[in-house]
């Protein structure tokens, strides 16, 4: 079966609706939703509804950290200006319906489907939204998703960058660089665990949205950059009054 894999979508239904028309051309037969619809974008109504009728049609929907913002108001500690932080999640708090704040809410941390594992930041501690970023951090989530029967893949979000990594013959993790559009084989022998990017606020200097497509019959993963109208969808962060910041980031990728 091929997933396609999103997530850190960000209220951002320019780049979500890419990414699917993107992926549904490839013949993806399911997606995997990893976390954080919601905060920083125009969108967060939409693209909720969005991803509840994915849901319904077989998607996988995880939580992130944003949903739980969202849910509290509190302050967005990993922005470089918090209060733009908090003052985004209480707009977008105001746009979701009270059914669609209760089912952001519901939603489950992880998921667990044959041999791959979802979660949006670190299996070995879900709540605590630690970031996958280099071997070690990588080495913890895969460690604890694999202490679930059968596990070879692990797949999750958060930090805006699309990365992967696979355990040898030793216990040390290697880094492999992927290039968008290009299959890599991922050989069910090893053990892999991957950060599949950002649809909705790429953060290295390209606005193109990021997914993934898994082949989970053929083993190969290949990670997507999509162009997409990201400056409709910068105008529209200025239209409904959120700060500029979130605006000059869809625009410049940082």
């Amino acid at each position: 079966m091929k997933y396609a894999l999103l997530s850190d979508i960000h209220s951002n239904l320019h780049a979500l609706d890419a990414c699917l028309a993107h992926a549904q051309a490839l013949g993806a037969e399911r997606v995997v939703i990893l976390g954080d619809l919601v905060s920083y974008g125009a969108f967060p109504a939409e693209v909720v509804a969005r991803c509840q009728a994915l849901q319904q049609a077989g998607a996988i929907v995880l939580r992130g950290n944003h949903e739980e913002l969202v849910q509290t108001h509190s302050i967005n500690t990993d922005n470089p200006n918090p209060s733009l932080g908090s003052q985004t999640a209480e707009w977008t708090h105001d746009q979701l319906s009270p059914a669609q704040r209760f089912w952001l809410e519901t939603l489950p941390l992880t998921e667990h489907v044959e041999h791959m594992f979802f979660v949006h930041a670190s299996e070995d501690a879900p709540t605590r939204w630690r970031y996958v970023e280099d071997e070690r951090t990588a080495s913890l989530s895969l460690d604890a998703a694999c202490t679930h029967p059968h596990v070879r893949y692990v797949f999750g979000g958060h930090v805006h960058h699309q990365s992967l990594y696979y355990r040898g013959t030793g216990r040390q993790l290697m880094a492999f660089k992927p290039t968008a559009g290009v299959p890599i084989p991922t050989p069910q022998h090893r053990q892999w665990i991957a950060t599949i990017g950002s649809v909705g606020q790429p953060r290295d200097g390209n606005p193109r949205a990021m997914y993934a497509l898994f082949d989970s019959t053929a083993c190969k993963l290949t990670f997507h950059r999509i162009a997409y109208d990201h400056r409709a969808a910068a105008r529209a962060v200025r239209d409904a009054g959120l700060p500029e910041y979130f605006a000059l980031r869809l625009e410049t990728g940082k």
